[in-house]
C-alpha cells in the first residue's frame, strides 16, 4: 500500500501515483500603520492540497473502475482520511478534482495508457469525526 483515503487504497493493482506534490501555507494577518511597516500576526494554518499524479496502465498494473471508485468517492464530497504506507497520517481530505488523460488505443477505442491527476484539500479534520 503506497496509500490511503478513506477506504480506498493506492497501490500497483489498484491506482499507483508516480508523484506525490504537497503544498502547506500559513495565515498572517496584517493591519496598517501611519509611518510604520504593516503589523502582521500569525492567526493560524491556511489551505493545505496534495495533488497525486500518475499513470494508470491497464494491461500492466491497475484498473480502469479504480478512477471510477474515486469519482464516486468526490461525488460523496464527504472529509477522508488520508495515510500513507507507513502509517503517517495527513489529516482529512477531500477530493477537489480528477483529471485523466487517455493515450496509445486499442482498436475498439480502450485506452492502453491513462494519465491522472488527482488534488485533495485539507478540510476541518472535525469533518471526518462529526459524520
Amino acid at each position: 500500500m503506497m496509500m490511503s483515503l478513506g477506504m480506498f487504497v493506492f497501490a500497483l493493482p489498484t491506482l499507483a501515483y508516480q508523484q506525490l506534490q504537497r503544498q502547506v501555507a500559513w495565515r498572517h494577518a496584517s493591519t496598517e500603520r501611519v509611518g510604520a511597516r504593516a503589523a502582521h500576526q500569525y492567526v493560524g494554518p491556511g489551505d493545505e492540497t496534495i495533488n497525486l499524479s500518475g499513470m494508470l496502465v491497464p494491461e500492466i498494473a491497475g484498473e480502469r473502475v479504480n478512477l471510477d471508485m474515486l469519482r464516486e468517492l468526490a461525488d460523496q464530497g464527504e472529509a477522508l482520511p488520508l495515510v500513507d504506507g507507513t502509517g503517517r497520517v495527513y489529516g482529512a481530505f477531500a477530493i477537489e478534482s480528477l483529471s485523466e488523460t487517455q493515450t496509445l488505443f486499442f482498436d475498439d477505442g480502450t485506452p492502453r495508457k491513462i494519465d491522472f491527476q488527482l488534488a485533495l484539500k485539507r478540510v476541518d479534520d472535525d469533518a471526518v469525526t462529526r459524520q
